[in-house]
């Protein structure tokens, strides 16, 4: 018989909860009964509901931390690597977007600063990746220049628009984003759309070029 990795059950069960209950909304012993570890086992590797979040949200942002640094080290132009960014992380959001929206949520919040700070400051290294391939593209002349930041913000935030407000893009009053084919064809719309848009936003103008 397998031997069962009580660890990822608690860390799966945790993360369906979250995004279904939110943090407040799931307890420990929801994910002990979810899980089928007992409370003792939940204590013993995360020491609190709280360790088990950040634990979840650290391996996802560390995942996609991964994914970028190795688009960054490919020998390909800045533009690629950055319409690759667009594609992964668009998957990313689309693959779980009930935990997205919880995410989003829980660091919006004030109640626990000290729990988000290591977070955020985990988010923002992977923002400074990002930002690094647009400015090499500039500095490389492949790209225009532009306000960097604002840059990242609108390709994300579109993203993350999208993903929690599909209404918005999607008038179709029976679309359904957990529906695994609508949710397909609108990912597949938006990173076209993005394709476009920072082709458009980004090249330089060819009565611009030398």
């Amino acid at each position: 018989m397998e031997k069962t990795d009580k660890r990822t059950d608690i860390l799966r069960a945790a993360e369906k909860l979250f995004a279904e209950f939110g943090y407040e909304g799931t307890s420990t012993r929801q994910i002990s009964k979810e899980s089928g570890a007992n409370m003792a086992m939940i204590n013993y590797y995360f020491g609190s509901k709280e360790g088990v979040f950040l634990e979840i949200m650290e391996d996802r942002i560390s995942g996609f931390k991964s994914q970028l640094n190795l688009i960054a080290e490919e020998q390909i132009p800045a533009k690629e690597k950055l319409l690759k960014v667009v594609e992964q992380y668009t998957h990313r959001i689309f693959s779980n977007v009930c935990f997205h929206k919880m995410m989003h949520r829980e660091l919006s919040l004030t109640q626990r600063p000290e729990m988000f700070t290591q977070i955020k400051e985990a988010m923002a290294q992977n923002l400074n990746v990002i930002e690094s391939i647009i400015s090499s593209g500039i500095k490389e002349g492949h790209f225009r220049p532009v306000d960097v930041r604002m840059s990242i913000v609108s390709i994300m935030g579109t993203i993350s628009m999208a993903a929690t407000s599909p209404n918005k893009v999607n008038p179709d009053i029976d679309f359904d984003i957990k529906n695994d084919e609508q949710r397909a064809q609108l990912e597949k719309r938006l990173v076209n759309h993005l394709k476009d848009l920072i082709i458009t936003h980004l090249t330089i103008p060819k009565n611009d070029k030398q």
